[in-house]
């Protein structure tokens, strides 16, 4: 397969317009018409990750987090980044990357975290508004409206309905003029009439985060272990706030950094927060106002099951024709923990 043949699978799954602004996603380095037979999906593109991605001959590198998040003048292999992009490109292989479009999308990391954890999901954290929409009425001939109909679906707009002559349809708001334009043009001389009305623009299904439930409610102590177990080990583990008995059965979850959805969670009626990089001072208001209970596991963690969502997306797409590997490469910054002995403190 061409390289542009696996962007364009990756581009459907996680859209690039879906990105935050700020991000920096899509094609790092690579040539679209280069042939790639091995991907390796990792969290971070690292000296790490593109040494084995090259150990393992991969042409292409898809990573969740961005090597060049920040503008830069250049890549010059005497810089660290530099010389991660200068190593891929003399073996040959393609950085891409796939930031906070996979978060948003559907699935996206938040889901593969929550699948990971046991939970069934039913809906997002912080939905993203649904494309604006107009739904059409208007009418069409007894015999030989087919031309109508298939000019307006043309322009860019669904039939939902047809009862006798009366024609329904839904458009997103964009295309309302190009719709409009068509019905104009295809009635020709028909002075027959149509209605227009906007749909409310409603919360959709995609959007940051994830809510879902367990199969049993069980106490934070427990539900803790479990996100223990769920997740890849790492130096810093797994650390929860609350009362340690207080019955946990439906959860929010958001893969990364998630302190700045406390309030959306505290608005979601959950029992647990999952997230990563939580701070003193935003985790410590929250526990004390009686939010639900916080659990806080490693940036890396929260994001690594992604990986194999991602790979699946690619092998359902091009099944044996590329192999895809998840990277099992800790990228995860801390290597050193360590418990006080110091006498002190009370709970």
């Amino acid at each position: 397969m061409k390289l542009a043949d696996v962007i364009a699978v990756l581009e459907s799954a996680y859209p690039p317009k879906t990105a935050e602004k700020w991000d920096a996603v899509g094609l790092v380095c690579g040539d679209p018409d280069d042939d790639v037979t091995r991907v390796l999906v990792c969290v971070d593109p690292t000296k790490s990750t593109v040494d084995e991605a090259v150990a393992a001959g991969a042409q292409l590198v898809l990573a969740h987090h961005p090597l060049l998040l920040k503008g830069v003048n250049g890549v010059p292999a005497d810089d660290p980044k530099g010389a991660l992009v200068h190593k891929l490109i003399r073996n040959r292989s393609a950085l891409y990357c796939a930031h906070t479009n996979a978060d948003s999308a559907l699935p996206g990391v938040s889901d593969a975290l929550a699948n990971a954890i046991g939970l069934t999901i039913t809906g997002p954290l912080d939905a993203a508004p649904r494309t604006p929409a107009d739904v059409l009425t208007t009418s069409v001939p007894a015999t030989g409206g087919e031309h109508v109909i298939k000019a307006l679906t043309d322009a860019g707009a669904d039939v939902i309905g047809l009862d006798g002559t009366r024609l329904e349809l839904v458009l997103p708001r964009s295309r309302r003029n190009a719709v409009l334009n068509a019905l104009e043009a295809a009635r020709q001389d028909d002075e027959t009439g149509f209605t227009l009305h906007e749909m409310a623009d409603l919360p959709g299904a995609t959007g940051l985060g994830r809510i879902g439930e367990l199969p049993e409610a069980e106490p934070l102590r427990v539900f803790a272990q479990r996100v223990a177990d769920a997740l890849p080990a790492t130096i810093q583990g797994v650390r929860a706030a609350g009362d340690p008995e207080r019955l946990i059965k439906r959860v929010a979850v958001c893969g990364g950094a998630g302190d700045s959805f406390l309030g959306a969670v505290r608005r979601a009626g959950v029992d647990a927060y999952v997230t990563a990089d939580l701070r003193h001072h935003p985790a410590s208001e929250h526990v004390e106002s009686g939010g639900p209970a916080l659990v806080d596991v490693a940036h890396w963690a929260s994001e690594w099951p992604w990986c194999e969502q991602a790979a699946e997306i690619l092998r359902d797409a091009f099944g044996g024709r590329v192999d895809v590997l998840v990277s099992t490469r800790r990228t995860d910054p801390w290597t050193v923990g360590a418990t006080s002995s110091a006498v002190g403190g009370h709970a």
